[in-house]
């Protein structure tokens, strides 16, 4: 069995899975909005969409936190045909899982990293990943998704025993 250890996540080390939703400088000031009260930050990423007569599907999740230590990766889900943005509304730590693959996830592309809490990810179309794991608290998430009701939507797929994979934090 191998052993990967998760690293903080950078808009840098995620690109080649996709984007990592963060107000930092590298996205400029922004605008001044709301009286004065907020700055706002258009077009910070896109959510891929692949088909055109999928709709966009605004789903809440709420996943209870696990202890930080070793997990097994056994189970990943891949979108096709669309990306899928993950927006934490209360700020915890979670963990983010990624491989590369067409039929089924190639393990030498796997990355794992630990997002801050402020930050949100979005998978691109065909990305590999792990169901989310929280740590700390019980962690509520949007998630913005294109999907026209078919098996195409979500692809999951169970890593053969002798594959499965162990990410310590």
């Amino acid at each position: 069995m191998r052993t990967f250890v998760a690293r903080p996540l950078t808009r840098e080390a995620f690109a080649p899975f996709g984007h990592v939703l963060e107000i930092t400088p590298e996205i400029g000031p922004g605008r001044s909005v709301n009286m004065g009260t907020a700055r706002r930050h258009d077009a910070v990423l896109e959510i891929e969409n692949l088909r055109p007569n999928a709709k966009l599907n605004v789903a809440a999740f709420r996943c209870q936190p696990s202890v930080p230590g070793k997990f097994p990766v056994v189970e990943v889900e891949k979108h096709p045909h669309s990306g899928q943005l993950f927006v934490p509304l209360n700020a915890t730590r979670y963990m983010v899982a990624v491989a590369h693959g067409k039929d089924a996830p190639d393990l030498d592309t796997l990355e794992v990293f630990v997002a801050n809490g402020r930050q949100g990810v979005c998978y691109g179309p065909g990305i590999w990943h792990q169901p989310m794991i929280v740590f700390d608290v019980e962690t509520d998430f949007s998630c913005f998704v294109f999907e026209d009701g078919t098996a195409e939507d979500c692809i999951p797929y169970v890593l053969p025993a002798e594959h499965v994979v162990t990410v310590e934090l």
